[in-house]
């Protein structure tokens, strides 16, 4: 759970962060929402409720439903060669054990990345498809090559120190000319000074600036100083967080389900600039139209089978966000 601190009262925190924030839209505003296109698909680690994350089946089953962004997680092998693999330890998905640090980009693509994938069949009986047919940890080259150069791709860096693997993803970008196709993510703020040394990178706002700028928005009605047009920004649609009140004699909490994405929020953004807006975690058509009558640029999915047939029910009836 998030910590949050914050000057306000609980009773204004309350009203600004729960479920009073959820707007009542008149019809104008309806009839006003529905000009805004659809949001994009971004596949999350590929999409990891449909296949074996971040591996080449899952990208693979992703391009099939004709999403338009990849999401993947990149971390550094013992021989200093980027590859797509999310967790800390290695038995959280795989058959193998350790960190990936410790092992050879070949002795990884060895493992089986599938062997902890479930799928649910009849009567709620879990079964594990494959480990009957086992699916490696593939290389950030090999991720490239198989997805086509007008899909653009985040790379989420999830290994530290951060240096490294910067290095070592900056030298592959720049060998398979990706640089243009490519956007970095972290929620290691160390990362956007690592990449500040590469002119082409193009970074996501950092995550602490834009937790910062929404709940300033949200609540203070403050937004900051704006990042450059055409810069980047992600964040949940909806987040657990605890709000923390200081006062003399100590401390109060309150647990909330917080709504970071609002039209405060986006103005803040989007009044003298034009950034790229992302939700994270929308997996259901409510969270869509909800991304949608925002006007948010894309939303990012776990499952792009189920979220493909949502987007086109309302590309087919867009009045189906009205609702």
């Amino acid at each position: 759970m998030s910590l949050l601190r914050t000057l306000c009262g609980l009773p204004l925190v309350a009203a600004c962060m729960g479920a009073a924030c959820d707007t009542v839209r008149s019809d104008a505003d309806a009839a006003a929402n529905a000009s805004f296109p659809v949001p994009k698909l971004i596949a999350h680690r590929g999409g990891t409720a449909d296949r074996p994350e971040n591996t080449l089946v899952a990208i693979e089953a992703a391009l099939a439903r004709q999403v338009d962004m990849m999401w993947l997680s990149v971390q550094l092998s013992a021989d200093g060669e980027p590859v797509l693999y999310r967790p800390a330890s290695l038995g959280a998905l795989t058959n193998g054990s350790g960190r990936v640090a410790d092992w050879s980009a070949a002795a990884l693509a060895q493992l089986n990345a599938g062997w902890n994938f479930a799928e649910t069949g009849p009567g709620g009986i879990k079964h594990y498809p494959y480990r009957s047919r086992p699916v490696g940890i593939p290389t950030l080259r090999d991720a490239l090559r198989a997805i086509p150069v007008d899909i653009p791709v985040v790379l989420d860096m999830k290994s530290t120190p951060a240096e490294p693997l910067t290095v070592a993803v900056a030298q592959l970008l720049t060998a398979e000319n990706a640089w243009g196709r490519v956007l970095i993510y972290s929620t290691d703020a160390e990362f956007q000074r690592t990449f500040a040394a590469w002119p082409r990178a193009r970074l996501f706002e950092s995550r602490d600036a834009t937790r910062n700028r929404l709940v300033g928005a949200t609540l203070g009605q403050t937004c900051g100083a704006l990042p450059a047009s055409g810069a980047w920004a992600g964040f949940e649609l909806r987040r657990n967080v605890e709000v923390v009140e200081q006062f003399t004699l100590g401390e109060g909490r309150s647990a909330v389900r917080a709504v970071f994405w609002t039209k405060d929020s986006v103005r803040c953004y989007r009044e003298k600039t034009r950034a790229n807006l992302v939700a994270f975690g929308v997996n259901d058509i409510a969270a869509y139209c909800e991304a949608k009558r925002l006007g948010l640029d894309a939303v990012m999915v776990d499952s792009p089978k189920e979220m493909a047939g949502i987007r086109a029910q309302v590309m087919q009836d867009p009045a189906r966000c009205n609702n």
